[in-house]
Order: C-alpha cells, then structure tokens, then sequence
C-alpha cells in the first residue's frame, strides 16, 4: 500500500523546485495534495499535472489571512489534513554591510515568518484530523554562516529552532504530530539562481560543483525523497530533529 494512501497533504513553494518535486511524489504515493503558492499559473499547471490528486490554492505565506484561507479551502475540499511541508523560499543574495532593511524583512517574512504561521494554523487541523507529520526547509546556510547570505542564513537558522519548539510544544500538547526539518545544499532549483542574481555563470557552477564531495548540484527529487519520508509513519519515531541533504558538504 503506498504510504500516503487517503492521506492529505499541503505543500507550500509548489509551483517549482522542491515544492513542486515534493507535491509529485506525494501524490504518486496516494495522497491527496494541495499545492499551495503566490505563483498562480505554474502552481495551477502543477496541479493540472498530478490530476484528480492535485488541487492548486493561492497563498501568500507572509499573510496570516491568507493561510487562514488557505487551510480552510483545503478542509472544505477534503475534509482535513495530515502533512505540511513548508517549501516556501527566497534566497536574494546580499552581505551584512549592504542588505537594507526593507531586504532583510522580505527574507524574513518569507523563509521564516511563513513557516511560523503554517505552522500555527495547521497545527490544530492536522490535530483535528487525527494526527500526522510537519516537515520544513531550512537550508545548510541555517546551520552554518554564509558571507553573501546574511538574511537568509538568520532566517533559516529560524526555521531549524522553530521546527525544535514546534515538535515539543505537539508531544507536550499529547499532538500525534511530529515536526522536522529539511537542510538542504546547494540544489538545482530557482533559489539557486537567486543566489547568483538569477544566472549561474559556468564558471561559478564548476565551483560550486567543487565545494560538494559529492562532485555535483543535487536534484529536487533527491530532497523531496528524504521529506517524503519525514512526513511518512517510516518516520514515527523522528521529531524536533534536522536531516542534511547536502551531498557531504557539511562533512568537510
């Protein structure tokens, strides 16, 4: 049987990258799969690609009202919810002496503010809906510190304690929900480009290639695989903890 069989899940970020590999193998695994993202025409072509078992919703994640929304429109459709992953990301690049204010807030408010209130919201839901699992991205940049990622290093950073305070405050509440997070290195998404401007030149690509033991960029597949099985009972004794993906990167 496969392992989300009748199972619910939302996945924030779906219209690309992580987001989107994610909410494909959920769905080929039996879940039903809101894909939820500010990316209105490729979050609905995502959906349209998995079927019967996709269904796109709109969601700012750095709006409260627009998760309360969000969620509600996802239990009206099917009548609960069992897995939250939160793949909701930015990564512009800037060091400490030239972000602005206005910049740090903007990472901020998408990396981490929106994990916290995915979290918030769908916290009683998936209560009410029996239990299940919660698994945000962070990133390696939030577990060690990143010259030229001043904001999105902090933000992630955020999200790896925040995952910690999420999962003991479930096991104190007697929640059968269990929360991790995901720390992913350097992966052929579009927050990779971000972080380059938005072009990868050859040259910075072959340099980054060098700095993983592994010798390549990772792939979405080969991070939504891991989530998958946070998110999954093979899972049920894993909460409060944080899974490197990083192809040795964090080994060196």
């Amino acid at each position: 049987m496969p392992r989300f069989d009748g199972k619910v899940a939302m996945v924030t970020g779906a219209a690309s990258g992580i987001g989107r590999a994610t909410a494909a193998m959920l769905a080929a695994e039996g879940a039903w799969v809101a894909l939820a993202d500010i990316n209105t025409a490729d979050g609905e072509a995502a959906a349209a690609e998995l079927g019967a078992a996709g269904y796109f919703v709109p969601l700012d994640v750095t709006r409260e009202d627009s998760w309360q929304a969000a969620l509600a429109a996802v239990e009206e459709r099917f009548g609960g919810l069992h897995v939250l992953v939160n793949a909701a990301g930015i990564s512009p690049g800037d060091t400490v002496e030239n972000a602005s204010l206005e910049h740090w807030h903007t990472v901020h408010a998408i990396c981490l503010d929106g994990v916290f209130l995915g979290c918030k919201h769908a916290v009683p839901l998936i209560d009410r809906s029996g239990g299940g699992a919660i698994v945000n991205i962070s990133s390696v940049a939030g577990l060690i510190g990143v010259p030229r990622l001043a904001s999105y290093s902090s933000a992630k950073a955020g999200v790896r304690n925040l995952t910690k305070s999420v999962a003991l405050h479930c096991e104190q509440k007697g929640y059968a929900i269990r929360c991790n997070s995901i720390h992913p290195g350097p992966i052929d998404t579009p927050i990779l480009k971000q972080t380059h401007g938005g072009r990868i030149e050859p040259r910075h690509m072959e340099a980054r290639k060098r700095s993983i033991p592994m010798g390549r960029i990772g792939r979405p597949e080969e991070v939504a695989k891991p989530i998958l099985f946070l998110a999954s009972d093979d899972a049920s004794f894993i909460t409060g903890t944080e899974l490197v993906v990083d192809g040795g990167y964090m080994a060196r």
